[in-house]
C-alpha cells in the first residue's frame, strides 16, 4: 500500500536504535530506552482493547500495578527468590484481569470506559489505604536488582535494558502472532460490528473477556519490568494519571497497529523526560503535541495517510 512506503525505514531505524543504543549513548538514556520499551509492553497490551477490540479502558494501569507491587511485597517483605516472585505477581495480575473482566465484559462505549476507571480507582485506593501491605503514600523501596535477583552474571543498565528488550521482543511477537490469528480477526469483527458478529454465531462476550484477560497478563509483564528497573512501588502507578498517558501513547502513536504504542511510548517518555529538564510547562508542550498530531493524523502517527476506515 501506497501509504506504508515509509514504515519498513522508520522500522528499521527503530531496530537499530533499541539493538545498538546501548552500546554507544550514556547510562541516562540507556534508561530512557529502558522506559521505553517497558511502556511499550504496556501501551501495546491497551491497544489489545482500544485498538483491536474496540474496548477503552481507563484502569489499565491497575494490572501493571498489581504486578509491580507483588514483585515488591514478595521481593522485600517476604525475601521471595526471583521465580517466585515474577511468577506470583504474573499470576495475581492475570487472576485479577480474569475477576474484573466478568464485570467488565457485559457493557460497551461509554459504560466501559466509566466501570474501568472506577475499577482503576478502588485498586488505587486499595494500594494507598492498604498500608501494612503496599506502605500506602510512601511505596515499597529496596526492591533488589534484576541482575542481582536472578543471579545474572552481569549487572548494570545495559545488561537491564537487554534483558528488558528480549521481553519485549517476546511479547510482541505473542501479540503479532494473537492479532493476526481468527481469534485476532473476530476480535476486529466485534469492534466494527459487534451485532452482525453475534448473527454470525460469535460468542462477542467471551472474545471480549478474553481479549480483557489477555491485555492483563501482558500489562502484568510490564509492571514486573518496571518494579525491578525502578526498584520502588508506590500509588501513583494505579492512579488515573498513569492509566492516561497509557491511553494517551496508543491513540497518539496509532490504534490496531502495535507499532504505534511504540512510537506512542517513545514520544511521551521523551517529552516527560527531556523537555521537563527545561521548562516546567512540559505538560503543556505535551498537550500541543497531541492536538497537534490528532488534527494531522487523527488515526495516530502510525496510521499517517491511511484512508479512514468506513
Amino acid at each position: 500500500m501506497a501509504e506504508r512506503k515509509w514504515h519498513l525505514p522508520v522500522i528499521v531505524g527503530l531496530a537499530l536504535v533499541l539493538a545498538t543504543g546501548p552500546l554507544v549513548l550514556s547510562s541516562y538514556w540507556i534508561g530512557l530506552l529502558t522506559q521505553i520499551v517497558v511502556l511499550a509492553i504496556l501501551a501495546m497490551s491497551l491497544d489489545i482493547l482500544l485498538g483491536y477490540t474496540g474496548l477503552p479502558s481507563l484502569g489499565h494501569a491497575g494490572f501493571f500495578g498489581v504486578a509491580a507491587y507483588g514483585v515488591a511485597v514478595l521481593s522485600t517483605t517476604y525475601r521471595a527468590d526471583f521465580w517466585t516472585s515474577v511468577l506470583t505477581a504474573l499470576l495475581v495480575g492475570i487472576a485479577l484481569s480474569a475477576a474484573l473482566g466478568l464485570i467488565v465484559s457485559h457493557v460497551r462505549d461509554v459504560y466501559f470506559l466509566m466501570i474501568t476507571l472506577a475499577l482503576g480507582m478502588v485498586l488505587w485506593g486499595v494500594s494507598y489505604r492498604w498500608i501494612p501491605v503496599t506502605g500506602g503514600d510512601n511505596g515499597i523501596s529496596g526492591i533488589p536488582s534484576l541482575e542481582a535477583h536472578a543471579g545474572l552474571p552481569l549487572a548494570g543498565p545495559a545488561v537491564f535494558y537487554y534483558v528488558t528488550l528480549a521481553v519485549f521482543l517476546a511479547c510482541a511477537a505473542l501479540m503479532r502472532v494473537l492479532v493476526r490469528s481468527p481469534f485476532g480477526l473476530t476480535l476486529r469483527g466485534i469492534r466494527e460490528n459487534e451485532a452482525r458478529m453475534k448473527s454470525l454465531g460469535f460468542n462477542t462476550w467471551l472474545h471480549c473477556y478474553l481479549s480483557y484477560v489477555i491485555a492483563g497478563a501482558f500489562a502484568s509483564v510490564s509492571g514486573v519490568l518496571w518494579a525491578y528497573y525502578n526498584g520502588f512501588v508506590s500509588p501513583t502507578y494505579l492512579d488515573l494519571t498513569a492509566s492516561s498517558e497509557l491511553f494517551l501513547m496508543v491513540t497518539l502513536g496509532g490504534p490496531a497497529t502495535l507499532v504505534g504504542p511504540l512510537v506512542g511510548a517513545g514520544a511521551i517518555v521523551l517529552l516527560k523526560n527531556v523537555m521537563s529538564a527545561y521548562t516546567a510547562r512540559w505538560l503543556l508542550i505535551l498537550g500541543i503535541v497531541y492536538i497537534v498530531a490528532i488534527l494531522a493524523a487523527p488515526q495516530g502517527i502510525w496510521n499517517l495517510g491511511r484512508p479512514k476506515a468506513g
